[in-house]
């Protein structure tokens, strides 16, 4: 985990059992690195590690600009090294609307929340629905199809919200995924081969509902090996994976609010792309 400044850390000073080299290590075994220098420049130190992080948190001050962060992990000479997998923004529902008197703050705002993939509307209960549903209508009227989670204590599954790492379909096949009591999820398996263009497509026209896909496609373009598939919220990645350890076939999981999607839309969506 990474964060902006020493200070949003000490806050909680009590949970801080040691401080070496710029490291901070918690009560919780947990670690993180503070980014006191340049930002690339510690990530780059972090990946170097001898214990090489298999995924990086950075929580950013909630007064960063996320186009200029976003920018630092796109560049080419970082493509190889890491991949920038989802922005989030965490949005107060209860306060987001405080100091509206000032033009600066609310363009801030606007700003973090367009850079997201996904807006967590959390603090839900304190808000009430009346103030959830004005919230909404005001990302509404900015953004379009942009995927908002309302949550409590900001309870989302890891699976949407750390949404990194490829998909090892001997070790987390999607048919083992469980529902999380605020969400729906469906599944999508058949041994026919896809069309990547085609499922790209499809998988950008996903409903504003849908929060995450993941899964593995066998398709025409790549018969010999596997392509690696992750939807999170509005960004769509298909990448090339190993060769086949089992049997070719494409199994798909999307997670949904609930209630909000069709299953046979789904499916009808996805059956458009087979090939062959």
């Amino acid at each position: 985990m990474l964060v902006n400044d020493f200070g949003s850390v000490n806050i909680d000073a009590a949970l801080i059992v040691g401080i070496e080299d710029n490291v901070v290590s918690l009560a919780n075994g947990c670690t993180c690195c503070s980014l006191r220098d340049d930002l690339v420049a510690t990530v780059i130190d972090t990946i170097n590690r001898p214990e090489r992080p298999e995924l990086i948190v950075l929580e950013a001050s909630g007064i960063a600009d996320p186009g200029g962060i976003t920018m630092a992990f796109t560049t080419p000479r970082l493509r190889d090294r890491i991949r920038l997998d989802s922005v989030t923004c965490v949005v107060d529902a209860d306060s987001v609307f405080a100091h509206s008197e000032h033009p600066e703050v609310n363009q801030l705002k606007l700003l973090q929340i367009a850079f997201s993939d996904m807006v967590v509307l959390n603090k839900v209960d304190l808000a009430g629905p009346e103030r959830v549903a004005a919230v909404r209508r005001w990302i509404d009227e900015h953004f379009n199809n942009i995927r908002v989670i309302e949550t409590t204590f900001a309870d989302v599954p890891t699976e949407i919200l750390l949404s990194a790492g490829r998909l090892d379909p001997a070790a987390a096949p999607p048919d083992d995924h469980r529902d999380h009591p605020t969400f729906d999820t469906w599944t999508y398996d058949t041994d026919a081969a896809l069309s990547l263009p085609l499922l790209e497509d499809a998988l950008r026209r996903l409903p504003g509902t849908v929060f995450r896909c993941k899964g593995i496609v066998r398709s025409k373009e790549e018969p010999d090996r596997p392509s690696i598939v992750q939807v999170v919220c509005r960004r769509v990645d298909i990448t090339p994976g190993e060769g086949w350890r089992a049997e070719p076939r494409t199994r798909l999981v999307v997670i949904s609010a609930p209630g909000s999607v069709k299953a046979d839309e789904l499916a009808a969506l996805v059956d458009s792309c087979v090939v062959g």
